[in-house]
């Protein structure tokens, strides 16, 4: 019997094509080392069009990198599903504002650009708490708290949707994501924050 989920992830993107599935498969893969984990990591898009296969070319670059593609098709952002969500992770900008439009009292506070939520994770936000899902929460509230405290220029905070580009468009999609990703599976899985974020990340691309 699978243990309950007890905390919620929500990546967020235009499509639900390839930069949410992408952050979503990612983040699943790293979470995927620590049994019990308890968190759920989903995804959905402002203007998806529901049903709509996510492409072959998103699977095989979640499957190169040990992970998986958990939901082969899109579905549409929803006040419920920012409802129910722990955290709430946006490729970029509008996808954080769209989400504190459907649902303000929620996600005012725990809404944030991918980017931007991993930039301002700090080690002391869940220390002593072993917990994974108490360390998400945890880490969402102080960063919500932290918001603010470092400006940021332009799309600095934004992953390019690589809709429409060739395929090193997506690689550079996919490796943007990567680090974030990864620091944020670190912090969660009581490894604390292991690393300044990068000065590159502050730029935009």
């Amino acid at each position: 019997m699978s243990e309950p989920f007890r905390a919620s992830v929500l990546m967020v993107c235009t499509g639900n094509l390839y930069r949410s599935p992408v952050a979503a498969g990612l983040l699943r893969q790293r979470l995927a080392g620590l049994r019990r984990a308890g968190i759920r990591v989903t995804s959905a898009g402002t203007a998806a069009v529901p049903g709509t296969p996510v492409p072959a070319a998103v699977a095989a670059a979640l499957q190169s990198r040990g992970g998986d593609l958990a939901e082969p098709v899109t579905r549409r952002l929803t006040a419920e599903l920012v409802e129910r969500a722990d955290l709430v992770l946006g490729a970029s900008i509008e996808h954080r504002e769209a989400a504190v439009r459907l649902a303000p009292v929620r996600a005012l506070s725990r809404a944030f650009t991918l980017l931007e939520f991993a930039r301002l994770l700090r080690e002391e936000d869940a220390e002593g708490i072993a917990d994974p899902a108490a360390r998400l929460t945890a880490l969402a509230g102080a960063a919500a708290a932290r918001r603010g405290s470092v400006r940021v220029t332009g799309a600095a905070d934004d992953v390019a949707d690589p809709a429409g580009t060739d395929p090193s468009g997506l690689r550079a999609c996919v490796a943007r994501i990567e680090e974030p990703v990864r620091r944020i599976a670190h912090a969660v899985l009581s490894g604390g924050v292991d690393c300044e974020w990068p000065s590159h990340h502050s730029q935009t691309g």
